[in-house]
C-alpha cells in the first residue's frame, strides 16, 4: 500500500476516535469533579498571629487570603503554613529574637489544630497523615519554615523544628542568613559566604537526617548547587517559577531545573504576580498607582513597595500585608469598570509557568503554590475561596486527572516520602 493512502487511513481512525470537544457546561462540570477527588496542597501560606487567638481566627472569613472558610468555598485541602523570620542582625540577640518569632507562629498552627478548630483542620507530618485527614473531611495543615534564621547557631534547633511539625526549611531568605547566602545578592553582586557558610552546610545533613525538606526559593544559584551537591535526599523550590518567562532573581533559570529534574526534586509554581509577567505587572501597576494611592490615603495607611518591604521590622510587614490586600481589592475592582485598563496577571499566566516547567523538567517535577497573605494572589486565584479556578484552567489545557493530582499534591509527597525515607536510612545506621 503506498504511503499516502497509509496517511489517510491513519488521518480518518484519528479523527473517528477522537473525543468530542467539551461545551463549557460539561468542562466545568469535570473540573469540579476531578477537583473534588484530588488532594489540593499549597506549599506557601504566610499567617500573621493575630489572626490565631480565641476571638479572631480561621474559623471566620477574615481579610486572610487564607482561612477556613475560603478555603472550603474552593476546595483548597491542605494549605503549609509559614513560620517566617524575616533577616535582621547576625549576632545572638538577632538570633534569639528570630527564634521566639518562630516559636510564636508554631504555637499559632499548633493552637488552630489542638484548640481552636480541631474538629475542622489537623496538622499533619507525612503523607499517610495528609491522605488520612483529607479522607475523613478534615482540612489539613502542614508547616514550612522560611529562612533558616531563627536556627541561630544551634544546630540543634533543627530537631526542634522537626519536632515541632516543620517539614521542609529555607536557609535563607531576603538578604544573607548565617547559613546561606540569598538571591538578592544579585541586585549588588555581594556575598557572605560564595553559597553556603559550614554551619549552613551543617544544617542541610541534619536536615536529611531527620526528615526535612530543604527549600531552595529564597537561597542563591549558588547556594542550590552547593545544597543539592550535598544533599542524600530530593529538595523543593517551595514557590518559584521559571526564569525563562520572568526574568526574575526569586525564580530558576534553566539550568536551576535540570539540577532539580536530575535530583528528583520538585518546583513549586507560584501564583506571584510580578514572578510570573513583570511586563504585564509594570503596566498595570503602574495605572492602578492613582487608583491605589485615593485609596490609601483615605483609610489613612502607608504604602510600600517591594523593594522599601524588603528593608522593613517584620511587625510592620505583617501589619502592611494584612491591608495590602484589601486595598489590592478595592483597587482592582474600581479598574475592571474602566475601558481599556491593561490586563491583570491571571490564572493563565500561572498556568503557561507550569507548563514551562513540566515542557524542561517533566510532569514529576511540578507542583503549586500560592504565597497567599505573604504578596501572592492572581486574577483569579486571589485567595483559597478561588483555587478550584487553576483545576479548571488545567483542564482546558487538556491535562489528566492523574497529572492533575501530581500537580496538586503527589509530586511534593512523593518527595516527603522519600526524604522520610533517606531520614530513617540514616537513623538506622547510626544504630548499627
Amino acid at each position: 500500500m503506498k504511503p499516502i493512502y497509509l496517511a489517510c487511513i491513519a488521518l480518518i481512525v484519528c479523527f473517528s476516535c477522537k473525543e468530542e470537544a467539551l461545551t463549557e457546561e460539561q468542562l466545568i462540570a469535570k473540573a469540579k469533579d476531578i477537583h473534588e477527588r484530588v488532594i489540593t496542597l499549597d506549599t506557601h501560606c504566610d499567617i500573621n498571629v493575630n489572626n490565631f487567638t480565641d476571638s479572631i481566627n480561621y474559623t471566620q472569613r477574615l481579610d486572610s487570603q487564607v482561612n477556613l472558610p475560603k478555603m472550603i468555598e474552593g476546595g483548597l485541602d491542605v494549605p503549609w503554613f509559614i513560620v517566617y523570620t524575616g533577616q535582621d542582625s547576625l549576632n545572638a540577640e538577632g538570633y534569639q529574637k528570630a527564634y521566639d518569632n518562630a516559636i510564636s507562629k508554631f504555637d499559632a498552627i499548633h493552637k488552630l489544630c489542638k484548640d481552636i478548630a480541631p474538629d475542622k483542620i489537623e496538622l499533619a507530618t507525612t503523607s499517610d497523615d495528609v491522605r488520612r485527614i483529607a479522607k475523613s473531611g478534615k482540612k489539613v495543615a502542614m508547616i514550612g519554615i522560611e529562612n533558616g534564621y531563627p536556627v541561630g547557631t544551634d544546630i540543634k534547633n533543627v530537631k526542634k523544628f522537626y519536632d515541632l511539625g516543620g517539614r521542609y526549611m529555607s536557609l535563607a531568605h531576603n538578604g544573607h542568613s548565617q547559613l546561606s547566602d540569598s538571591n538578592t545578592g544579585e541586585n549588588d553582586n555581594i556575598w557572605l559566604h560564595n553559597g553556603l557558610s559550614d554551619l549552613g552546610k551543617q544544617v542541610v545533613k541534619e536536615m536529611n537526617k531527620y526528615g526535612m525538606m530543604i527549600d531552595v526559593s529564597h537561597p542563591s544559584k549558588e547556594a542550590m548547587r552547593q545544597m543539592i551537591e550535598l544533599t542524600k535526599a530530593p529538595i523543593i523550590a517551595s514557590h518559584s517559577s521559571a526564569r525563562a518567562l520572568c526574568n526574575h532573581s526569586r525564580n530558576l533559570d534553566d539550568e536551576q531545573l535540570g539540577w532539580m529534574k536530575k535530583n528528583g526534586g520538585v518546583v513549586q509554581t507560584v501564583a506571584f504576580k510580578s514572578y510570573l509577567n513583570t511586563e504585564k505587572y509594570e503596566a498595570r501597576d503602574a495605572k492602578l498607582k492613582e487608583i491605589r494611592e485615593r485609596i490609601v490615603d483615605s483609610m489613612g495607611v502607608k504604602w510600600y513597595t517591594w523593594k522599601e518591604f524588603g528593608q522593613l521590622d517584620e511587625q510592620t510587614q505583617m501589619n502592611f500585608i494584612g491591608y495590602r490586600q484589601q486595598i489590592m481589592t478595592i483597587a482592582n475592582n474600581r479598574a475592571n469598570t474602566m475601558n481599556d485598563f491593561p490586563p491583570a496577571v491571571d490564572v493563565s499566566d500561572f498556568v503557561n509557568h507550569i507548563d514551562y516547567l513540566i515542557e524542561k523538567m517533566g510532569i514529576d517535577h511540578v507542583g503549586i503554590s500560592s504565597d497567599f497573605d505573604g504578596g501572592g494572589g492572581i486574577e483569579g486565584w486571589s485567595d483559597a475561596s478561588e483555587t478550584f479556578n487553576v483545576t479548571l484552567e488545567l483542564v482546558r489545557r487538556g491535562y489528566t486527572e492523574k497529572q492533575i493530582e501530581q500537580l496538586w499534591s503527589g509530586n511534593l509527597l512523593r518527595v516527603l516520602d522519600e526524604v522520610q525515607e533517606v531520614a530513617h536510612s540514616i537513623q538506622e545506621s547510626e544504630h548499627q
